[in-house]
């Protein structure tokens, strides 16, 4: 091959696939902080290395759905599940083509899943719980799970959030710490194990350092 550009023209003609349209968050994100982008994606990659295998996970607070593609090619089926009627259907539109992904409308302050699953994550997600209702929430999640089911929890961490944007800490009425999670995870959970994030990288460090937090919470308690 002496002709690089003919080559690559030749090549491109392989790639498949329409455009897909991001979700009001992330098309936010990207027009307006787009290397947060990849901290999202980078959490939603753990998430899916840590549930990898699973026949069955849900997302709570699937959000506009910019991680579920993510999540859904490493399990047998997602459920993203959100209390927001009307962006969860723009996701079914949006994201049908991953075929083994579905989204509903739960809300978990109120009760468990219908059927036990084995596996559950939420990134971003109990920062925005109200701390009254925390306890009712915990419970129906440990109650949607099989016996040696996980939860995965993800969260900013309340010694950053000196550095959060004023929207953030608006919305933020629920921060933990290393410390807090970590003991909220194992009030419901036989064990749990705690990482850190900064960026895209997680580390086992020093967890006051630490912008993001992980609480892997392993067999609900009871079982």
């Amino acid at each position: 091959m002496t002709d690089s550009k003919k080559h690559w023209q030749d090549l491109e003609k392989d790639v498949g696939g329409e455009p897909v349209t991001l979700g009001r968050y992330m098309s936010h994100t990207y027009a307006n902080d787009p290397k947060r982008i990849a901290f999202v994606a980078a959490r939603y990659k753990f998430a899916a290395k840590m549930l990898d295998g699973c026949k069955t996970a849900i997302e709570v607070g699937c959000g506009d759905g910019f991680g579920a593609p993510i999540v859904a090619d490493a399990v047998g089926a997602l459920i993203g599940t959100d209390i927001n009627e009307d962006m969860l259907a723009d996701i079914r539109g949006r994201l049908s083509f991953v075929e083994n992904a579905s989204f509903e409308y739960v809300d978990f302050r109120e009760g468990p899943y219908s059927k036990p699953v084995n596996a559950i994550y939420l990134i971003d997600v109990i920062e925005h719980i109200a701390p009254k209702e925390e306890a009712g929430f915990m419970e129906n999640l440990a109650a949607s799970l099989e016996d040696h089911g996980v939860l995965l929890i993800g969260t900013p961490n309340k010694t950053a959030d000196q550095y959060a944007s004023e929207w953030s800490k608006k919305g933020h009425i629920n921060l933990k710490t290393h410390e807090t999670l970590k003991k909220l995870g194992e009030a419901y959970f036989q064990t749990v194990f705690m990482f850190g994030m900064n960026d895209e990288v997680i580390h086992t460090g020093f967890p006051a350092m630490s912008h993001f937090l992980w609480a892997l919470c392993v067999t609900p308690k009871g079982c």
